[in-house]
């Protein structure tokens, strides 16, 4: 059974910048695609960015492209997202997920639906 737990969100202000971690447990075989998906309130859980564990393939949504970058520690069961430029539009839950599949590059996110394994997220607060 994978275990998700994310951490280091927190408030900051327009701008500023914040790097989320998600330590991964519990597995034999590890995923094949992590991903970054955010929910805020009122709002559809969306897809942020994926990387596939094996290649390191990245994809991301168009709304973080050019600001956040996700990344992997494969020896520390790790993954990251490093949010840079913040918009008070970034305000919101951010989920790690996982899944036995992997993910395409250059289409965006899969839905959420596609992912089976989820963290219990961590709260980006993001102000003007």
């Amino acid at each position: 059974q994978v275990q998700l737990v994310e951490s280091g969100g927190g408030s900051v202000q327009a701008g500023g910048s914040l790097r989320l971690s998600c330590a991964a447990s519990g597995y034999t075989y590890r995923p094949y695609c992590m991903a970054w998906f955010r929910q805020a309130p009122g709002k559809e859980r969306e897809g942020v960015a994926t990387i596939n564990r094996g290649s390191g393939r990245t994809d991301y949504a168009d709304f973080v492209k050019g600001r956040f970058t996700i990344s992997q520690d494969v020896a520390k069961n790790t993954l990251y997202l490093q949010m840079n430029s913040l918009k008070p539009e970034d305000t919101a839950m951010y989920y790690c997920a996982a899944r036995y599949l992997s993910c395409s590059a250059g289409t965006g996110p899969p839905p959420r639906q596609e992912f089976g394994y989820w963290g219990q997220g961590t709260q980006v607060t993001v102000s003007s």
